[in-house]
């Protein structure tokens, strides 16, 4: 790994084959209008990734149904164009405090193509945040199971504390399901962010439910903006095309989690076509020259969405990877 952080200026998008070999499953192709994206496929999967702006998940399909959200101004980006940021988002937080960072957000990230449909991603060096931040997308063979691991590296000369925020947006109007843990500091297992920075601790919706231990999200909220304190590490999402989009990741409960209320996920859910589906990480103290990962495991399955939005939890609990 330590040759691909020799890497100097990012001028332009690169990409650097292992020892010049070949891997199946992989390959670098236009994708809408961008010219060196890098697909991961196997049977039943592809996986578009965007190093040219951002190092972002632009397809995430099964048999050629994509979950993630494209904007109209993404499909018909060209180079010298805004830069877009919809679909397979990733980011560090916490939300409230982070300086601007459009180094990482905007920019053309470098690729290296590491093994069978495994590929790395790296961002510029950010002066604003201290960071270097390494994305790993490995496509498994056989099944749907894409793992995504964001590191963080702190290449600056003072220590930073910063977390994983995930920022996917997948096909909106659909049934987020959150599978709860007990004990939660929030009396309805959810917070809503109200108007400027309020938080509301306990509030009531008629869109949000707790059903049999899970907490649905069935419909636009009054506020888009919610966030939980499970531990069980899932988000399932019904999105309206058939198909459950399941991520899940390793949660931490003796460690801080430093989002304004203590969350280890939020959703917004907007009444847009998309929704956001956000994992995040625990706090991670970095001292120059350390470095921490956190890795989401994302899974796609068949499932009819219900015109009743009334979920079969049992069906939907044998479903879950």
């Amino acid at each position: 790994m330590d040759r691909m952080f020799a890497v100097g200026l990012f001028v332009s998008l690169f990409v650097a084959p292992v020892c010049g070999a070949e891997f199946s499953g992989i390959e670098t192709a236009p994708y809408l209008g961008y010219a060196e994206a890098v697909h991961l496929k196997n049977k039943h999967i592809s996986v578009v990734l965007c190093p040219e702006v951002g190092g972002r998940v632009l397809e995430y399909a099964l048999d050629g149904k994509n979950v993630l959200y494209l904007s109209e101004a993404e499909k018909n980006w060209k180079p010298g164009d805004r830069p877009e940021s919809s679909a397979g988002r990733f980011d560090i937080g916490p939300e409230l405090v982070i300086p601007p960072r459009p180094v990482l957000w905007n920019s053309a990230w470098a690729v290296e193509i590491v093994a069978d449909r495994h590929a790395r991603l790296t961002s510029p060096d950010d002066a604003s945040t201290g960071v270097r931040l390494v994305r790993d997308f490995v496509l498994d063979g056989e099944t749907t199971k894409l793992s995504c691991t964001q590191t963080i590296h702190n290449i600056s000369d003072k220590p930073v504390e910063w977390c994983h925020w995930s920022r996917t947006f997948a096909v909106g109007r659909g049934i987020c399901l959150i599978p709860l843990t007990a004990p939660s500091r929030f009396p309805k297992s959810y917070v809503m962010y109200e108007e400027g920075a309020v938080v509301n601790m306990s509030p009531d919706d008629p869109k949000i439910r707790v059903r049999d231990g899970f907490l649905e999200i069935f419909g636009t909220p009054k506020k888009p903006k919610l966030g939980m304190d499970s531990y069980a590490g899932v988000i399932a999402y019904l999105s309206p095309n058939d198909l459950l989009f399941v991520k899940r990741f390793q949660t931490y409960p003796d460690r801080v989690y430093n989002e304004a209320a203590g969350l280890t996920i939020s959703i917004w859910y907007p009444d847009r076509d998309m929704i956001e589906l956000e994992p995040i990480g625990p706090r991670e103290r970095l001292q120059p020259g350390e470095h921490a990962g956190f890795t989401e495991e994302w899974f796609l399955s068949e499932m009819a969405f219900p015109q009743s939005r009334e979920v079969d939890l049992e069906r939907l609990k044998r479903a879950l990877p």
